[in-house]
């Protein structure tokens, strides 16, 4: 089954007092490539999760999303030094007695001076909070390959429908090119007749000249290889493995067999032949573009 390279997943889950959400986004890329936004300090997880998801996503720019919010509020742990507290405001009330100032000391000037608060992140079993943000990671992997599989069975049909029209249009060239051959031998001994008039025309020599000439055209081997080459195609879109550059591979060798059908062509209707299926192709081509 082919799977298209951009796709979407959201999985989010309560476990103990953590509330988690991973939401997993990708878009065409040749290679795989892995990007993440965490909360600070959780950066920990980036190398985790980027060897988590490469074991579901061979090819595409990933991008993946993490939050978690400790329900119970308890992300840090503050702590007042009360004997510094007591110093400063002991220094504080020696100055304005000294000073004869008035004492208007109040709590919201102890928050202004430093050292009297240590806040401290509380810290998490790294190892706990990877697990449970794996569970959460799958669920929004399985919707992200969903997606990715049900775009990918919408680019299939629309392959299969293309390659059909390449192979209707081949078959007309197949049908075509023997009649290309006699149509010429019959030109040819038409101009000879003109040419000798009353002179007797040398049969054998038409019949080789013809020969010659059907031997130049002929388009056996190409269109043979060609539909070779569209069974594969068929063949590759059922795998279960990534397929995407082997199929970007093997549009290429069908474009080459239909360029030598090209310049080999010497009739106006397999010319336009030729044209009709390099359309195809070339759309093919952009199609598979979106295939991991």
């Amino acid at each position: 089954m082919i799977k298209s390279m951009t796709g979407f997943g959201r999985g989010q889950r309560i476990i103990d007092q953590y509330d988690i959400t991973v939401e997993i986004k990708s878009v065409n890329h040749r290679y795989y490539e892995f990007s993440s936004r965490l909360p600070r300090h959780y950066n920990y997880l980036d190398e985790k999760l980027k060897s988590y998801m490469k074991g579901n996503i061979s090819r595409g720019k990933v991008e993946v999303s993490v939050t978690i919010n400790n329900l119970n509020g308890k992300e840090a742990s503050i702590k007042a030094d009360k004997l510094m507290a007591q110093g400063y405001v002991n220094a504080l009330r020696e100055i304005s007695t000294e000073l004869g100032l008035e004492d208007d000391l109040k709590l919201s000037n102890l928050l202004k001076l430093p050292d009297i608060f240590n806040v401290q992140k509380i810290s998490d079993d790294e190892e706990y909070i990877w697990n449970i943000v794996k569970q959460t990671a799958a669920g929004a992997i399985d919707k992200f390959v969903s997606m990715r599989e049900n775009e990918g069975a919408a680019l299939k049909a629309d392959l299969l429908l293309k390659l059909e029209n390449v192979e209707k249009t081949l078959s007309f060239v197949e049908e075509q090119s023997p009649k290309t051959a006699v149509n010429y031998r019959e030109r040819l001994y038409q101009k000879l007749k003109e040419i000798l008039s009353d002179n007797e025309i040398d049969e054998q020599r038409i019949v080789t000249e013809a020969a010659v000439f059907a031997e130049k055209i002929a388009v056996d081997e190409e269109t043979v290889r060609l539909h070779s080459h569209l069974n594969q195609f068929r063949e590759l879109m059922d795998s279960d493995e990534p397929v995407g550059r082997k199929l970007d591979f093997l549009v290429q060798e069908i474009n080459r067999e239909i360029n030598t059908i090209g310049s080999k062509a010497q009739d106006l209707e397999i010319t336009k032949c030729v044209v009709d299926m390099k359309s195809e192709v070339e759309k093919i081509r952009e199609q598979i573009q979106n295939i991991e």
